[in-house]
C-alpha cells in the first residue's frame, strides 16, 4: 500500500480521474430553478441600491458635519 502511494501517476491518468470525479459530482448538484435565480437576483439588486442610498446619506451627513467643524476651527483664529 505504501509503495502504491509513492508511485507517481502520469499527468494524463490524473487528468482523466479528475474529469471523471468532476462529472460524478456535477450529477449530484441541485441547480436552482429559473424563478429562484430571478428572485435572488432581484433581492441582490434591491439590497445594493438600498445600501448605496444609505451610504450616500451617511456621506452627506459627515461631509456637512466635518465642514461645520472646520468652519468652527477657522473662526477660532
Amino acid at each position: 500500500m505504501a509503495e502504491e502511494l509513492l508511485v507517481q501517476k502520469s499527468l494524463w491518468t490524473r487528468l482523466k480521474e479528475y474529469t471523471a470525479e468532476v462529472r460524478m459530482e456535477m450529477k449530484r448538484v441541485t441547480w436552482p430553478s429559473k424563478q429562484e435565480v430571478y428572485s435572488t437576483t432581484v433581492l441582490v439588486v434591491l439590497t445594493t441600491f438600498f445600501f448605496a442610498a444609505l451610504f450616500w446619506i451617511y456621506d452627506q451627513i459627515f461631509f456637512h458635519l466635518i465642514g461645520k467643524i472646520l468652519d468652527w476651527g477657522k473662526s477660532l483664529h
